[in-house]
């Protein structure tokens, strides 16, 4: 008869979950013992890089991506990287290996004591199957449930003595999950923007998760309208050399709320209402502008401080909007501006290492960001012009880019991938370079190198909080921390070598198929964060 462990790698098949992303541990080599050949391992070198890469990879996929970890100590460390996956919005089925379930009620060496408890709140659902022939079912469930609306991770821990026990074959379901929103509401929103004298469109990374695009332009275009990205975009929802689009929204409640004035309707999709940081005091939304919240997250709606919500699959409610909308004849908004023309300067500014570098890039590159420090010159250099090729962290904690870029290079091979990271956020994820190098994975690694945490510099500025410490990072070399990796690495000071060393690095990973780094030191002057500190009276 069939084992546990041969339903569950059937069952993987059926469900296109052929990619297995872990660190194995003794728990976990029962599940993994006699690897079928058709059947990918990918092996990082810590828990947070194995869940960060699985992040990656199924975001550029558009499946669930399965991840093995080891009992309670894989998945403490890697619970950072599964907080950012739930804000993601990114579907993994998440499994852990449990101690044998004759010895679990004497808490034995590597027992997770609580094994459901652990991951949560981050996880939409949390298991320990009771039987051992439960063990697929569960797996089943856990997958439908994170790739239903809003997606996201979920976690099942198995005993390790599970996977010898005989089981019954299961051919996997089809669960169809999007909602039609509801079509009186879209025509009330339609007949309100048609009335609107001066609408407005923010998008959100449910848009691109979605696949929006054409739905969102077709809707801005029939109206005009001017069309902006929701506070800190972890993915790209509108063309961003696109003539109605007028850049990222700021973070905080009164720039944002200023940022609004003049528009009588606001229609948010994909996005909540709104993610603020830091505290600046100001009203949700300027006197006279009315919000529609388009979202397939029901407790979004729910939380949102203003607006009028319609919940569904935010593609199927964009395309109906888009047919419902009459072409509207008015001024166009003004143009964002083109890049700016940055010189070369010593020390190397971040701006120009960003023009050079958008340069450099192939047209379809992928890009995965995390260098919060260098986001306006990165915003004004480099617009992302297609859908499904941006992808950053919607948590804020650092560790996200070096592994998911391997992810994303593994899904989506044969496009070029670039990761454009921090020093300090490098050094989060350090070991995703190994796992790059090993696989043969071609992204290009750009490190902007200011030798500190300029991000916490700068908040420490507007705070008013002189004398921080730990904000300096002496010492580091990431390219000869890369070699030792095994990936080829260059460390670039001068602003001459820029161009020829990042056509270099997409060339050769693109022909030799390896990982490249680019080290650029950059000037560590640190830029204002919203201008001069607010005064919150």
């Amino acid at each position: 008869m069939a084992t546990v462990r041969d339903v569950t790698y059937e069952l993987l098949r059926g469900l296109g979950m052929t990619t297995i992303f872990g660190n194995p541990g003794s728990t976990e080599e029962p599940f993994l013992t006699e690897f079928p050949a058709d059947i990918r391992y990918i092996l990082a070198l810590q828990e947070a890089v194995v869940v960060a890469m699985a992040d990656g990879y199924a975001q550029a996929s558009g499946n669930a991506a399965f991840v093995n970890l080891h009992t309670a100590s894989g998945v403490g460390n890697g619970m950072g990287a599964l907080v950012t996956a739930w804000h993601n919005r990114t579907p993994l089925v998440v499994t852990a290996g449990q101690q044998t379930r004759q010895m679990l009620a004497l808490e034995p060496w590597l027992v997770n004591r609580e094994a459901t408890e652990l991951p949560r709140p981050y996880v939409k659902w949390s298991h320990e199957p009771t039987r051992p022939e439960d063990v697929p079912g569960a797996i089943e469930r856990g997958y439908h449930l994170a790739m239903a609306p809003p997606r996201g991770p979920v976690f099942i821990s198995i005993p390790m003595d599970d996977w010898s026990a005989p089981a019954s074959a299961r051919q996997p379901r089809r669960v169809q999950s999007n909602v039609r929103p509801h079509e009186d509401a879209l025509i009330e929103a339609a007949h309100a923007l048609a009335a609107a004298s001066q609408p407005l469109l923010v998008v959100g990374g449910g848009v691109d998760r979605a696949g929006g695009w054409d739905a969102a332009i077709r809707l801005a275009e029939r109206l005009n309208v001017p069309v902006w990205e929701a506070p800190a975009p972890e993915r790209v929802s509108f063309p961003q050399n696109h003539r109605l689009f007028q850049g990222s929204l700021p973070l905080a409640m009164k720039p944002l709320a200023e940022r609004l004035r003049g528009h009588d309707v606001v229609v948010v999709v994909g996005a909540p209402v709104f993610r603020y940081y830091p505290h600046i005091p100001g009203p949700i939304l300027p006197p006279g502008t009315r919000l529609i919240h388009i979202t397939d997250d029901p407790d979004e709606a729910a939380r949102a401080p203003a607006g009028d919500a319609i919940v569904g699959d935010v593609r199927m409610a964009l395309e109906r909007l888009a047919d419902l909308v009459p072409e509207v004849k008015r001024p166009s908004p003004e143009r964002r501006p083109p890049p700016a023309d940055v010189p070369a300067s010593e020390p190397i500014s971040v701006a120009y290492a960003m023009r050079a570098l958008a340069a450099a890039m192939p047209a379809d590159t992928l890009v995965v960001e995390e260098s919060a420090s260098s986001r306006t010159p990165f915003y004004d250099q480099i617009r992302i012009a297609n859908p499904s090729s941006y992808f950053a962290t919607a948590s804020g904690g650092l560790g996200f880019a070096l592994p998911a870029a391997v992810g994303v290079g593994l899904a989506r091979p044969g496009t070029p991938v670039v990761c454009i990271v921090g020093d300090g956020a490098a050094m989060f994820a350090i070991q995703a370079i190994w796992t790059a190098a090993h696989y043969e994975v071609p992204v290009v690694f750009v490190i902007i190198d200011n030798g500190q945490y300029g991000i916490l510099k700068a908040f420490a500025a507007f705070q008013c909080t002189p004398g921080v410490p730990g904000l300096d990072l002496p010492g580091l070399d990431i390219a000869a921390i890369a070699r030792g990796l095994g990936a080829e690495a260059h460390r670039i000071h001068a602003a001459t070598d820029l161009a020829d060393a990042f056509q270099y690095a997409f060339h050769t990973a693109k022909n030799q198929r390896c990982p490249v780094v680019v080290d650029v030191v950059v000037d560590p002057e640190v830029g204002q964060l919203f201008g001069e500190p607010v005064d919150e009276g």
